[in-house]
């Protein structure tokens, strides 16, 4: 399978790129001079960092931008701002060892993500400056975060501490995930799917704190699409036969009466993957489109995510959309290993949002589930006659399982350095770990009194022991988005006891067991209060205990926090949060939120 796939990509032009201010005491006659190539070269070693480590979703280095000049007044300030707006500098991250003049030097764009690292010395007051310019930026309406080390270095040296290093690297990847967001669209296929508030899409929402637009198109488009042939030919050709090859059929799980014929089967093949094209070219454009005289359809929507309606409106008369959410949400398909496409089952847009999220923290696919049932170990050996005896499950565990599609990713078949399961960006994904995805999934013919029209379902069950964090954004009345996180670890069931509670659901769906990290406080009291206390019906899976970054991104686009097990230690806002209260930072987060309103607009 090749390195770079051929498929349109949401991640082409111009991207956001993070621009390195080195400020500096601007007092000429000794001060300035003796400063100039150790805060230059604190702004180089940062930038070589940043390069080095991160990349953005289509797998390329992250970009950096330092000022021409070390900053040391208005007038230099003024010339990085530009060169920053013209290079499309998203986030901003000041560095100096030295005593600047505050005011005169900070970043005042509003709406650069921005953070400043005041080097731990004590020949120069790096710190001193550091509290100055956060105390300005509070002052003044414009939040920052604040990096200092915790260990004193001797002035010049060009190493990066590790605790700098991390909240650095953090800052940037949820920084660069803010302006990866701006100016593009979400895409809602549909509308409302059976009632769920979730799929009732806020447009007001996605533009003020997300800077993103809606795009709306009625489902009639994929008929007309289906009906007219307009799509590659060549690549459903070359789609058919991957699929033949590399996604096997399983048990037909529908009564005599209600299964459908082989040809009716065959059909729903070739119909789900014209669907996962038609969708895929409506989110991104293919320039396969104009070459047949569609100019129009070619250019697409601009979207980096979208929801699916389906039910019922659509899956009463033609095949699901469980393949084309499945393969677009994993990270291959026939032309080789790529980006996922973030889509959204049912166009729960509040998810779609939340898988976004997660991808651009950690350029991996997401898992959309729905977060189905707790399962006590006394439902559990009731169910199946066992008693479970691994730890994490002492307390129950939760059962992740989405309506037919789900990443083929979330099978756990990938493996980070240790041997462990997770999921991983496209680039670092193995021949042999897609085949294993693969051959870990098989795709069964629908229920037919869910999906009269048919259509084909994932099964799989999730390789235990892979770190995880579930997530929800909701929008509360009165309130807007508030976001809730759990970290924790995907479960592996013995296989009697997993079929025997998996059955009770549908055996034909992919599972998740998850198991959330306990605290013994608040809705971490037990895995059943997790579930409890969770706001809707579905959640997004990500891999690795990321719930800190989630938070930092929150924090930056004004989204408070209103349930999570992440310690205190590892959370990291805007120095300005802490003005908001220092003993309830749950609290701080709800009134800063407030106070700052929406990142691209007020309430």
């Amino acid at each position: 399978m090749s390195e770079v796939n051929a498929s349109p990509s949401p991640w082409t032009g111009t991207l956001p790129k993070i621009g390195i201010r080195p400020t500096i005491d601007g007092r000429l006659g000794g001060v300035r001079e003796s400063l100039e190539e150790i805060t230059m070269d604190q702004a180089r070693s940062v930038a070589k960092m940043l390069t080095d480590v991160l990349r953005y979703p289509n797998g390329e280095p992250v970009e950096c931008v330092i000022a021409d000049t070390c900053i040391g007044g208005v007038a230099e300030a003024t010339a990085a701002a530009e060169k920053f707006r013209e290079a499309g500098v998203a986030v901003s991250l000041t560095v100096t060892p030295c005593w600047c003049y505050g005011s005169e030097t900070m970043d005042m764009d509003p709406h650069t993500i921005k953070a400043i690292w005041g080097f731990n010395g004590t020949e120069r007051p790096g710190a001193v400056y550091l509290a100055a310019a956060l105390a300005g930026h509070t002052q003044k309406g414009l939040p920052a975060f604040g990096i200092y080390g915790k260990d004193v270095q001797p002035a010049g040296t060009k190493e990066i501490p590790a605790d700098v290093a991390e909240k650095i690297l953090n800052f940037a990847r949820c920084g660069l995930a803010v302006g990866l967001m701006k100016g593009r669209s979400y895409l809602s296929m549909g509308g409302t799917s059976m009632g769920i508030a979730g799929s009732m899409v806020d447009s007001s929402m996605w533009e003020k704190y997300l800077g993103m637009r809606v795009e709306v198109i009625d489902m009639t488009e994929f008929v007309g699409r289906l009906n007219k042939d307009q799509f590659d030919a060549e690549e459903f050709a070359k789609a058919k036969a991957w699929v033949a090859e590399n996604c096997p059929e399983g048990k037909d799980y529908n009564s005599d009466e209600t299964k459908r014929s082989r040809e009716s089967l065959d059909e729903e093949w070739d119909v789900s993957i014209k669907m996962a094209l038609i969708a895929r070219d409506l989110m991104v454009g293919n320039p396969k489109l104009a070459e047949m005289g569609l100019g129009e359809q070619a250019q697409g929507h601009g979207a980096i995510a979208a929801g699916f309606q389906g039910q019922r409106q659509w899956t009463d008369h033609f095949p699901n959309g469980d393949f084309l959410e499945a393969i677009l949400n994993t990270s291959f398909d026939w032309n080789g290993k790529r980006a996922p496409y973030i889509v959204a089952t049912e166009n729960d847009a509040l998810n779609a949002a939340g898988m976004l999220f997660g991808h651009l923290l950690t350029n991996s696919a997401q898992v959309f589930a729905d977060l189905r049932t707790y399962w006590s170990k006394d439902a559990i050996k009731q169910a199946s006659g066992e008693t479970l005896e691994n730890d994490l499950v002492a307390d129950g565990i939760l059962h992740l399982i989405n309506s037919g599609p789900a990443a083929l990713d979330g099978t756990g078949q990938q493996s980070d350095a240790e041997g462990k399961p997770t999921m991983k960006p496209y680039w670092e994904i193995s021949d042999e770990e897609v085949d294993s995805c693969l051959k870990a999934t098989t795709w069964h013919p629908s229920v037919t009194e869910y999906f009269p029209a048919g259509g084909w379902s994932t099964r799989y069950k999730t390789r235990g022991g892979m770190a995880s964090t579930m997530i929800r954004l909701n929008l509360v009345d009165g309130l807007g988005p508030a976001l809730q996180i759990a970290e924790g670890y995907s479960i592996e069931l013995p296989e009697d006891v997993h079929n025997a509670l998996d059955d009770r659901t549908n055996p034909t769906w992919p599972t998740t067991w998850f198991a959330p990290t306990l605290t013994g406080e608040g809705a971490f009291r037990s895995a059943y209060e997790v579930m409890n206390n969770w706001g809707a019906n579905h959640c997004v899976l990500t891999t690795g205990h990321v719930g800190h970054l989630y938070i930092t991104l929150a924090s930056m686009l004004r989204i408070p926090v209103y349930m999570h097990n992440v310690a205190e230690e590892r959370v990291f806002r805007p120095s300005s949060w802490r003005a908001f209260g220092t003993a309830g930072l749950e609290g701080a987060d709800f009134r800063a939120c407030e106070n700052y309103g929406p990142l691209y607009g007020k309430k």
